[in-house]
């Protein structure tokens, strides 16, 4: 999975209608700004240091452009980070953003500031590895050859005993996901938070595990596709185990919260009123912006599929959209 990924992004703009899918910025400004705005109440009540602004995954810069206008409105402007080994997408944040520096990983991001990171649909797409219950117990799932495909296939020495107990008598043919990838940035981006200060608001299609579901998926062209076909060239995804996430982050030391529905957050930061101002100003987009919002926030949209998780230094406000 990392490697037809590693692919997949380096050779193509995946995203918009010419490609394979869209995000939630491109949907509609109001969401960047949005997050803006949440990161900027933070970052003044938290007594308005000198920040960073880092963003993992950015796409072609959308989010981070509509967030850093918002941000600039009430004083806050960042110097730029951004976290992509995607060259094609990197000349396309460059055009969006000219002055951002760019890293390979969150290992090179700055050390000596607190850091506002954002992290849209990043997670779903670090590889994932699976566990299946077959007749003779749970067996890592791989990938066979069975020409023209590639086919999963469950092999290996049994995997019963690091089971949790609640999942290991789930019925046979059930599967569990688990992301290494995943988990290990969520504790650098604590340790980080924990160490330097700061806030990131992660948001992706996930749950809060341990669940069983296979939930690994390949869109091509806005449609699902088969994910063992033609490797590099859909993109892959699996929902993200966003508690497994706020462990880890935890573990390093940071607060953590949520997670949350997007489209509880997104209402709570208060997206009708922000639809409502867009609208008056562009009368002739009213219906564009209402069905814009619609889908950010609608529970049969991605309203409830998406959901956000919070995490801060341990002196750090509590954030605004997560109250208990």
């Amino acid at each position: 999975m990392a490697a037809a990924n590693r692919h997949y992004y380096a050779t193509r703009d995946p995203l918009g209608a010419a490609g394979d899918f869209t995000t939630a910025p491109e949907i509609s400004q109001m969401f960047g700004e949005l997050i803006g705005l949440w990161l900027a109440d933070l970052w003044s009540r938290a007594d308005r240091p000198d920040v960073r602004y880092v963003e993992l995954g950015p796409g072609r810069g959308t989010l981070a452009a509509d967030a850093l206008r918002a941000m600039k409105s009430t004083g806050l402007e960042p110097p730029v980070h951004f976290v992509e080994t995607s060259p094609a997408l990197r000349e396309r944040q460059r055009e969006r953003l000219p002055g951002a520096t760019f890293h390979d990983g969150v290992e090179s991001l700055p050390d000596d500031r607190p850091l506002l990171i954002v992290a849209n649909e990043f997670f779903d797409a670090l590889p994932i590895r699976q566990l299946v219950r077959t007749g003779d117990g749970w067996r890592e799932r791989h990938l066979g050859w069975s020409q023209p495909l590639f086919v999963p296939v469950a092999s290996g020495p049994p995997l019963d005993a690091i089971l949790p107990d609640a999942l290991r008598e789930a019925p046979i043919g059930s599967i569990i996901e688990t992301s290494p990838a995943s988990a290990a940035i969520a504790r650098q981006l604590g340790h980080r938070l924990a160490a330097q200060g700061g806030a990131a608001l992660i948001v992706d299609y996930g749950y809060e595990g341990p669940a069983v579901g296979d939930t690994l998926q390949a869109v091509r062209g806005h449609a699902y596709a088969n994910p063992f076909e033609e490797p590099g060239e859909r993109d892959l995804t699996a929902h993200v185990d966003l508690a497994t996430l706020a462990e880890a982050a935890r573990a390093e030391g940071a607060r953590s919260y949520g997670p949350v529905g997007q489209g509880a957050l997104l209402e709570a930061l208060g997206i009708r009123a922000r639809a409502e101002r867009l609208a008056q100003s562009a009368p002739a987009r009213r219906d564009e912006i209402a069905a814009a919002m619609e889908r950010l926030t609608g529970a049969d949209a991605m309203g409830t599929l998406f959901k956000a998780l919070a995490l801060t230094g341990r002196d750090w406000p509590e954030p605004a959209g997560f109250a208990a």
